[in-house]
C-alpha cells in the first residue's frame, strides 16, 4: 500500500485511510514524499536553500510515521523521500503496490500540491487502483452514526457503492468493490444510471419501461457471478434514470467508499478521467476508488 504525502490536510487524511486499509488487507504501508528540488548527494547540505526543503520533507514523513505508529502500532510503516517530480514519482511507486492513496481537494477546494493538478494527472495515468481521500475523512467517517447520531468507529461500516456501466467490461471494478465490501463486512450498493437513447422524439412510458427492464436484466446478469464468488456480501442493485454524471453523485451519497472504473490510457499525454469520473471525484465527499480496466 502506497500513500503520497505533501504535508497537506488531504494527504494526512489519505495516509490515515491507507493505514486502515493496509491493516484490513494485511499489507505494509509505504509513505512517499516527492519533490524534484531535494538535494542530491553532491549538493552542499549546509546551504539554507537546500536545508529548508530537506527539513520540510523529513518533518512531513517523520510526523506521519509517528502519528500512524501511535494509532496503528501493529502496522509496518516505511517512509521514503524521492528526488523526482511528484506525478512521475507516484506513478513509479504505484507500479508494485496493491493501490495508491492520495489526497483530493474536491470541487473548489484549496489543498496541497498532491491534491490538485498532480492528483488529476495521476488519476488519468496510474495503472493500479487509486483512492482519493478528502481532508475531512476520519475513521468514524467509514461507519454509520451510533444510536444517538454521533460519529463512531464501533458501528457497522457504511455501504460500499460501485458505479457500473452494463455495456463495458468491469470485472476488475467489481472484484475490487466486492472485496472492499467483504473486508468491511459492509453491504455493496451497485448503482447504474440509464436513459433511453433519443431517436426521433421523446420516448413514451411504454418504451421507457421496456428499456428499464432490459437494463435491469443486464445488471442482474453482470452481478450474478460476483454474488456467487462473495456470498457473504449483501448486494443492493439500484437503477437511476438520467445521465450518469448527474445522477450518480446523488445515488452514491452516504457511502463509505465509492468505486468506479477508469479505462486504461496507453498514451503518455492528456489528463482526462472522463466526465462521469470527473463529476464524482469533485462532488462526492467519501473516498473514491478509481479502478483501471481495459
Amino acid at each position: 500500500m502506497v500513500a503520497g504525502l505533501d504535508g497537506s490536510r488531504e494527504s494526512i487524511a489519505a495516509a490515515d485511510w491507507a493505514a486502515r486499509e493496509a491493516l484490513r488487507r494485511d499489507l505494509p504501508l509505504r509513505l512517499v514524499h516527492a519533490w524534484e528540488g531535494l538535494p542530491d548527494d553532491d549538493t552542499d547540505a549546509t546551504l539554507p536553500e537546500v536545508r529548508a526543503p530537506q527539513y520540510h520533507a523529513r518533518r512531513v514523513l517523520r510526523a506521519a510515521v509517528e502519528r500512524l505508529g501511535e494509532r496503528y502500532p501493529q502496522l509496518y510503516v516505511a517512509a521514503e523521500q524521492l528526488r523526482m517530480q511528484p506525478g512521475p514519482a507516484l506513478l513509479a511507486a504505484a507500479e508494485n503496490a496493491e493501490m495508491l492513496v492520495i489526497g483530493s481537494q474536491g470541487f473548489g477546494g484549496v489543498g496541497g500540491f498532491l491534491a490538485g493538478s498532480v492528483a488529476t494527472a495521476t488519476a488519468a495515468h496510474v495503472q493500479r487502483p487509486l483512492v482519493l481521500v478528502r481532508a475531512g475523512d476520519t475513521p468514524e467517517s467509514e461507519h454509520l452514526p451510533d444510536g444517538s447520531g454521533r460519529p463512531s468507529a464501533r458501528t457497522r461500516c457504511r455501504d460500499v457503492a460501485v458505479a457500473l456501466d452494463t455495456g463495458a467490461p468491469c470485472d476488475e471494478v467489481l472484484d475490487f468493490a466486492f472485496r472492499a465490501a467483504a473486508l468491511r463486512r459492509a453491504p455493496l450498493r451497485a448503482v447504474h444510471a440509464w436513459h433511453v437513447p433519443l431517436t426521433e422524439g421523446l420516448p413514451d412510458a411504454e418504451e421507457r419501461a421496456l428499456f428499464r427492464q432490459k437494463v435491469e436484466r443486464e445488471l442482474t446478469a453482470l452481478l450474478q457471478p460476483w454474488r456467487a464468488k462473495y456470498p457473504e456480501v449483501y448486494v443492493c442493485a439500484t437503477l437511476h434514470e438520467g445521465r450518469p454524471a448527474h445522477v450518480l453523485v446523488r445515488a452514491a451519497s452516504g457511502a463509505g467508499l465509492l468505486v468506479l472504473g477508469r479505462r486504461r490510457r496507453r498514451a503518455a499525454v492528456g489528463s482526462h478521467t472522463g466526465p462521469v469520473a470527473h463529476a464524482l471525484i469533485h462532488h462526492v465527499n467519501s473516498p473514491v476508488a478509481l479502478v483501471p480496466h481495459d
